[in-house]
């Protein structure tokens, strides 16, 4: 999707949007807010910051989503032990996927793999690519890449309720 129709998503009408509560809709918004204005500012030559908040608030409806649906625990929601990068991950060696593995959890609940792929792509090239900096690879994005991030989060939060019948 391009700049200009990223931002012309209306995330007030998203079917889950009450659904992951102020805190995290507030972050969404600001993600968005940034994307407009920063047409306004002088260039820089990584956007990440736009961003940021997006992925903080897909990190939080993600766990969120994982408790509902009962694959952790409140205490794993409530905790700071829980990573999604390991709960997510496909590629998790056997002999690390505990009760906290929740890609296979998910996979079995909505009868195949394309939905915790989505969702773990959408971490991956949205969160891990967007925030880990290495001397030879900055991994810096430009606006039109920072839109295009956006979007897939919200894609990806739209598949839950699409693909996997989740209901509200």
């Amino acid at each position: 999707m391009r700049m200009k129709e990223a931002g012309l998503i209306d995330l007030t009408k998203r079917p889950w949007w009450e659904y992951v509560g102020r805190d995290l809709q507030e972050l969404m918004l600001q993600s968005f807010d940034l994307l407009r204005v920063s047409n306004t500012l002088d260039s820089y030559h990584d956007y990440a910051f736009i961003v940021f908040p997006m992925s903080k608030a897909y990190e939080g409806f993600l766990k969120k989503l994982f408790m509902d649906m009962q694959f952790i625990d409140e205490a794993e929601y409530e905790g700071t032990r829980f990573r999604i990068g390991k709960a997510l991950n496909p590629s998790l060696d056997p002999k690390a996927r505990d009760e906290q593995w929740v890609y296979g959890k998910l996979a079995k609940y909505c009868g195949g793999e394309e939905l915790p792929t989505q969702l773990w792509n959408a971490w991956r090239e949205c969160r891990n690519l967007v925030f880990h900096w290495f001397p030879k690879d900055s991994r810096d994005i430009n606006r039109e890449e920072a839109a295009e991030k956006l979007t897939q989060v919200v894609m990806a939060i739209d598949a839950v309720f699409r693909e996997c019948k989740i209901t509200l």
